[in-house]
């Protein structure tokens, strides 16, 4: 039988839950709070409708989570992530657990509210950015904002399933709008210029030609494009296929090979002949760079390597860029700014969503629909 005691405005409700193995005894405990402008034989007959429900919760298993989020977080990575997720998806929640600790961490998980975590977005927003770069003022993204949001609001989701919560305080909260900021994406006569620029390299730096260049006709990500494999690609076809993206994490030890992204990831593409063209030209040069190391040479089948012929670091390519855009006088922008610039060539001459989804490897074509949308409204 439950047992309610009154505390200033509020309602304690306890419910007895036996005995352990050690004979210690178990209750549970909430808190219930009337609405205002309730009437006492309202309050009366709803603080029984609670208490009633409370200790049917408990006595099923159903029992509140006396256990602080920090806490319970850090368990949710060892029984959940860590056998479910991505190593680089866990680096993100780990980077991103630093804050939230900070801010709720010490709340029980019972008691925190949507008012706490709407508390949390408010801070955010108002909070400078770590690294110190100055977009947005030195402050949060909301995308940024949105990401923290959803792993508080994926641990909740993860006691509810192991029966310590009803509800989810983040179904309540308000999120920031997005920033709105136009993404910067090459025009056609842009790519044409950067292609005619791309002649004038140096031998050295050919790989890069090449990156950048199957970058504009595949609209690969950055992974995808460093896990390429000599035998991905068939040259009777001039077909080329994702099987595996390489990554950078530093709780792997660094470069690393992982599946794509997701299932809809692995997928095929036709490339121009000239782009096979450049491709043979490359593999002739890296043959020649095989042969200049002679036993130096580790064997990976990567076409994207060092001097030695291990795995191309990921932040080799951008690097090269940044710099190839400064002696040039070329327009700089982001790696992913060509997976943007391939789907707006997609868009333009009228390909339909699905097939857009399909060349792009998205896992629904919400996502593609958003993207479509964000390029046909900055061209409009």
């Amino acid at each position: 039988m439950a047992t309610i005691r009154k505390r200033g405005q509020s309602y304690q409700i306890r419910v007895s839950c036996g005995y352990d193995t050690k004979g210690n005894h178990k209750e549970q405990t909430m808190t219930w709070k009337p609405e205002k402008g309730m009437t006492e034989r309202q309050i009366q007959k709803e603080l029984n409708r609670v208490a009633v429900k409370f200790e049917e919760n408990c006595m099923s298993g159903q029992v509140t989570a006396t256990i602080k989020f920090e806490d319970f977080a850090e368990q949710w990575f060892k029984e959940y992530a860590e056998l479910k997720l991505k190593p680089k998806t866990i680096e993100g929640y780990r980077w991103m657990s630093k804050r939230i600790y900070k801010a709720i961490g010490h709340l029980r998980l019972d008691k925190i509210t949507a008012r706490d975590i709407q508390k949390f977005i408010l801070e955010m927003t108002e909070e400078k950015r770590c690294d110190g770069r100055n977009k947005r003022n030195g402050r949060l993204s909301a995308k940024t904002v949105k990401l923290h949001i959803s792993m508080i609001s994926t641990i909740f989701d993860y006691a509810i399933k192991m029966q310590l919560l009803q509800h989810n305080p983040c179904r309540a909260v308000t999120l920031p709008k997005p920033d709105g900021e136009k993404r910067e994406v090459y025009t056609l006569e842009e790519i044409q210029q950067l292609l005619d620029l791309f002649q004038k390299e140096p031998e050295k730096n050919f790989k890069y030609v090449l990156f950048y260049t199957l970058a504009i006709y595949t609209g690969f990500r950055r992974g995808e494009l460093l896990g390429l494999e000599w035998k991905d690609i068939d040259f009777s076809t001039n077909m080329v296929t994702i099987n595996r993206t390489s990554l950078y994490s530093k709780s792997q030890g660094g470069t690393y090979t992982e599946t794509p992204k997701t299932e809809t990831s692995y997928r095929t593409l036709k490339l121009p002949n000239e782009v096979i063209g450049t491709i043979l030209h490359w593999r002739d040069l890296q043959d020649k760079q095989r042969n200049k190391v002679g036993s130096k040479w580790q064997e990976t089948d990567r076409i994207f390597t060092k001097w030695n012929g291990l795995p191309l670091d990921g932040t080799a390519p951008g690097y090269f860029f940044k710099q190839f855009c400064e002696r040039t006088g070329m327009r700089y922008v982001c790696n992913h700014s060509f997976r943007h610039f391939y789907t707006t060539v997609l868009i333009s001459n009228g390909i339909d969503v699905k097939t857009v989804q399909s060349c792009l490897g998205h896992s629904t074509p919400t996502t593609t629909v958003i993207i479509s949308y964000g390029h046909t409204h900055q061209s409009s």
